[in-house]
């Protein structure tokens, strides 16, 4: 296919590439790529909380909250430098070169968590959080630069490439936790250190199959001339190093703090939007306002969603009924981060084909109303989590049944499918044309504040001595009423957004 979308800067011709599936052939290299990277980012998110508890507070129900405030703090700085890596990209090497020096500095941090001492697992995570900056957000906007703006196949590739997230996600848990449980370690004792081993190998499968593949893009995602020098990359890589303190530093701070700075650096990004809208004309600046309106109801989205990884990890570890579930003697803990991926994975051609169908009958739901069905979607798992909690309680176990978490997920999911993949593209079409990149650390970043907060509620939700019943049923009560404001807040204020997004759907 090729084509062209014309910017009041400049005409972006899209090469002419070989069709597979019905989208551009380089579609399907970016897809494994990223599959692979999320293998290494999910094979770890089931095992730090318990390994942060077990290794670092001797097994103790105290350690939750500082667990989970590390994890989140650990997610939201991911998120956050996507900031950074997405203007390196924009404006000094490239998106091709800053993917491959992301992925180089994240394998490098997978498997220096592996040595168990707090320092350096510390350090560990901050070089993870810096090449996951210089990664995640530039091989999504390449996802977008394969199509032209009018593309109707633009949000339903995004859903294809998010399920590559998935396949990744999914395979991840179930494969390091027969690795630490079942081969090196067993369920009392598990082998983190492979879970982090396991990882690392992923991540340098994800730069190799990236290295060898870029040809494919036909110069998608490569340097301008004035950012073809070696040396750019060089002096890139090098100001990377000297990041990694700083991260660190920022994880030592502690969420509450880092959480200004990050409110901080959200409003300096915008401003930085915001006046290349201006610059560009009205209808970019009204472009602009509503990718921001967006972004606000996106914090409230993750702060619930990423539970999954922290206080959900918990409840299914203390207050699941997981003792015959799915004809297993025990269902690991680990593989619940599993049943997310295998739902996205179901659900998303579904979706995709409910999108593309909508949309030839011209009743496709607009940005804002599909992002307020993932809201709702997720008040309604919080919604069952508060009933179960209410009245599923085992009295003699003190435990929920396995199925109502099980449904939980699911139900997650599909919010997840209504908002995420939607969100990629939406930046893509209107963030200034100039800071596309930009635009996407800035999802990112809302992310990331979201991610942090979810920390924070998460520590809440196991209090001082570890999560109890009353406890979780406490925090998922103030959670689904939270979701259910936001989201019918952002149906009611649906047509004032549309309105400002001047007709892209």
């Amino acid at each position: 296919m090729s084509g062209a979308a014309t910017t009041p800067h400049q005409e972006v011709v899209i090469p002419e590439f070989k069709q597979m599936m019905g989208h551009p052939g380089p579609l399907w290299m970016l897809f494994m790529t990223e599959f692979w990277e999320r293998f290494a980012f999910y094979g770890i998110r089931w095992a730090l909380v318990l390994y942060i508890v077990a290794q670092f507070h001797d097994g103790a129900g105290t350690g939750e909250a500082a667990a989970n405030l590390t994890y989140g703090s650990y997610l939201a700085l991911v998120y956050a430098g996507a900031v950074f890596g997405g203007y390196v990209a924009d404006r000094v090497i490239g998106y091709q070169r800053s993917i491959l020096i992301g992925a180089l500095f994240m394998a490098a941090g997978l498997f220096a968590i592996t040595i168990p001492d707090p320092k350096i697992f510390n350090l560990g995570l901050a070089t993870i959080i810096v090449g996951n900056g210089m990664f995640k957000p530039n091989i999504s906007t390449m996802v977008g630069k394969l199509y032209a703006l009018n593309d109707t196949r633009r949000d339903s590739g995004f859903t294809i490439f998010y399920m590559g997230i998935n396949a990744g996600a999914f395979v991840a848990p179930i494969l390091t936790q027969i690795l630490a449980e079942k081969i090196f370690g067993t369920d009392v004792a598990p082998a983190y250190k492979v879970v982090f081993f396991a990882s690392g190998i992923g991540m340098l499968i994800s730069l190799v199959w990236f290295y060898i593949g870029r040809a494919s893009l036909k110069g998608i995602g490569a340097p301008d001339e004035s950012g073809q020098s070696r040396t750019r990359a060089i002096m890139v890589a090098v100001g990377a190093l000297f990041v990694i303190p700083v991260v660190y530093f920022l994880l030592e701070l502690g969420a509450a703090t880092l959480q200004v700075i990050l409110t901080v650096m959200f409003v300096i990004l915008a401003l930085m939007l915001m006046i290349e809208g201006i610059r560009d004309g009205k209808v970019a600046r009204d472009k602009t306002i509503a990718m921001m309106i967006i972004f606000a109801f996106n914090i409230l989205f993750w702060m619930f969603f990423e539970q999954a990884g922290s206080s959900f990890t918990f409840l299914a570890d203390n207050i699941v009924d997981r003792v015959g579930a799915l004809g297993m003697e025990v269902f690991p803990t680990a593989w619940f981060q599993s049943v997310n991926s295998v739902a996205i994975i179901v659900c998303a051609p579904i979706i995709a084909w409910i999108w593309v169908a909508m949309g030839r009958r011209n009743i496709n739901p607009s940005i804002p109303r599909k992002f307020g069905l993932g809201i709702l979607f997720n008040a309604l798992a919080f919604g069952l989590l508060m009933y179960a909690l209410s009245f599923l309680v085992d009295p003699t176990y003190g435990k929920i049944p396995f199925w109502t978490l099980f449904a939980v997920y699911w139900i997650q999911s599909i919010g997840e499918l209504c908002l995420s993949p939607i969100g990629l593209s939406m930046v893509t079409k209107l963030a200034p044309v100039r800071l596309v990149g930009l635009g996407m650390g800035g999802w990112f970043l809302s992310t990331g504040i979201g991610n942090n907060l979810s920390g924070i509620f998460a520590g809440h939700v196991s209090g001082t001595e570890g999560m109890s019943i009353a406890s979780a049923l406490s925090g998922y009560t103030f959670g689904f009423w939270a979701l259910l404001i936001g989201g019918v807040i952002l149906f009611l204020i649906a047509p004032l957004i549309q309105k400002l997004m001047h007709g892209v759907k």
